[in-house]
């Protein structure tokens, strides 16, 4: 076993009761972690990779036929509730359930909610109760795994951190095939097949992480099953406890990257919104000769290569726990064998269709593809190379970010005032999606982190429903801001309107490059 000489991990499995089985350097719960939240962000990306498009097709194309406004008016209160949910599932798994069943409950309540939209041409009400559905196994699901991952590792580990981009890479492996095999099935074939395919990987999810519980030890058990031997309690009682004006400033701290991350959410979650309209009304997206020839090829590659990726992943994985717990490898080699399964034949038929049309939805695969291929990157940039602190990695982030937004306002500064359609390059999409992942590995891996440590550890579900209630008021003002998109480009112009969202996380990062040193401070050695 490699255990890279970190003695404080092997302490902290040993205390946690967690399997001591390592990969790549890192316990192999997290692996199993990062499958099942791989399969939730299929689920989640899949769904919102099609539902503003789906609202604003036309009604002869099996869309609802809304207009921008409305359909980001949707937008905005779904991903708004379903960021805002995770606080009172967070309060749930901390007081009653426990962070394992709250997993499941959620993981099979987000299932329901996709066999409800997948029945949206019976009726629209299954659609709406499909969406509040997701909302509500969301809020279940998703701080309690977030929590599940810090408490692998103890808040001294030089590996926590790394830990963090690789569970990222699992959520972004999810949302890549999420959006790439839902968007297209669903703009291709029809809405509530992509709809109900991401309902389908979100059970096989569930399954593989309830049949790998025990590799977690007593991590995320119910609030009264702790450790029963007196002496391990009473080291963890030790590692707990901090001073009062310590345990303050350290909220003070997370409060304050929460706020940054609003502003860093508020633009990065215009790709749901206003940058779908983009891509679909003013995107060069009819394709023809060399330039369609490549991008089959291109889009092949996509495709292949992150399947490729994850199925390593998958058989180091499957070598050090497959006998220990063997239904959990089988369920999620099935889910894989679906995936490639469904992957070759997108690419057979792109290959043989007549005409090249790249789907709208095909451009929110990037960010999470950029995510897959860079993950390693940035872990071993943090781990080896330069480690600056949370604030100004979270400075960093907001600055990418606008500079995606500057790209935009630069690819569309042609257009003219009012115009309701145009044929920009796709170049600026794929450059400003470039531009925003490489922001969003210097804030979210990087958030849940530092919110891991800087939480008391008797609170830590509640701080990360705070993290993701942060997340809710960003998508908000992201729908919001979003919806004014034709009103600003009738009375300036759509470049403009990019500028004005790239304008926001400019000023709080200088304003975060200021304030590092108090802020450093503040956190007492948390690093």
């Amino acid at each position: 076993m490699n255990q890279h000489n970190d003695d404080g991990l092997v302490k902290h499995l040993a205390k946690k009761g967690i399997d001591d089985k390592m990969v790549f350097g890192h316990p192999a719960g997290l692996l199993v972690l990062f499958f099942t939240e791989m399969w939730e962000r299929f689920s989640y990306y899949g769904m919102r990779a099609l539902l503003t498009v789906f609202l604003v097709s036309e009604i002869a194309k099996g869309g609802w036929g809304w207009n921008n406004e409305e359909a980001l008016s949707l937008y905005k209160w779904y991903t708004t509730l379903v960021y805002f949910t995770p606080l009172i599932g967070g309060i749930i798994a901390d007081k009653l359930t426990g962070y394992k069943k709250a997993i499941l409950i959620g993981a099979f309540v987000m299932t329901l909610g996709h066999a409800a939209m997948a029945l949206e041409g019976i009726s629209e009400n299954f659609f709406y109760l499909g969406l509040a559905f997701m909302v509500l196994g969301n809020g279940m699901f998703k701080p309690n795994i977030s929590s599940m991952v810090g408490q692998l590792y103890p808040d001294s580990s030089a590996k926590k951190d790394a830990g963090y981009t690789i569970f990222y890479m699992g959520i972004n492996a999810g949302a890549f095939l999420g959006s790439l095999l839902c968007g297209y099935i669903g703009e291709k074939v029809g809405w509530h097949y992509g709809f109900g395919l991401a309902g389908v990987f979100m059970f096989f999810g569930m399954l593989q992480f309830y049949f790998g519980q025990r590799i977690f030890g007593v991590v995320g058990d119910k609030p009264s099953h702790k450790i029963p031997l007196e002496k391990e309690v009473a080291e963890v009682i030790e590692e707990e406890e901090a001073p009062n004006h310590v345990v303050r400033d350290r909220l003070i701290v997370a409060g304050v990257l929460m706020v940054a991350s609003i502003l860093f959410f508020f633009a990065f979650e215009q790709a749901g919104g206003s940058m779908t309209i983009f891509a679909k009304d003013y995107t060069q997206r009819v394709l023809s000769g060399s330039v369609a020839t490549s991008f089959k090829w291109i889009d092949a590659l996509l495709t292949l290569m992150p399947i490729v990726i994850v199925t390593y992943v998958l058989f180091s994985l499957a070598r050090k726990i497959i006998h220990t717990y063997p239904l959990t490898i089988l369920f999620t080699l099935l889910s894989f064998a679906s995936i490639a399964v469904l992957g070759f034949w997108k690419i057979n038929n792109e290959f043989n269709a007549e005409a090249t049309e790249v789907t709208v939805s095909w451009f929110q695969i990037l960010n999470a593809f950029f995510i897959v291929t860079c993950a390693s990157l940035f872990s071993k940039l943090w781990e080896k190379v330069w480690n600056p602190s949370g604030p100004i990695k979270f400075a960093l982030g907001l600055v990418l970010v606008a500079l995606g937004f500057v790209a935009m306002a630069y690819g569309s500064r042609d257009i003219p005032q009012g115009a309701l359609t145009a044929s920009v390059s796709m170049l600026w999409l794929v450059l400003a999606y470039f531009f925003h992942t490489m922001g969003e590995l210097c804030i979210s891996p990087v958030g849940l982190s530092y919110i891991s440590k800087l939480s008391p550890k008797n609170l830590v579900g509640l701080i990360f429903g705070f993290w993701f209630m942060a997340t809710a008021i960003a998508s908000y003002l992201a729908g919001w801001l979003g919806g004014y998109i034709d009103q600003i480009a009738n009375a300036y112009s759509i470049s403009i309107f990019f500028l004005i969202i790239a304008s926001l996380p400019i000023i709080v990062a200088i304003l975060l490059v200021i304030f590092n040193p108090l802020l450093k401070r503040m956190m007492h050695g948390i690093k």
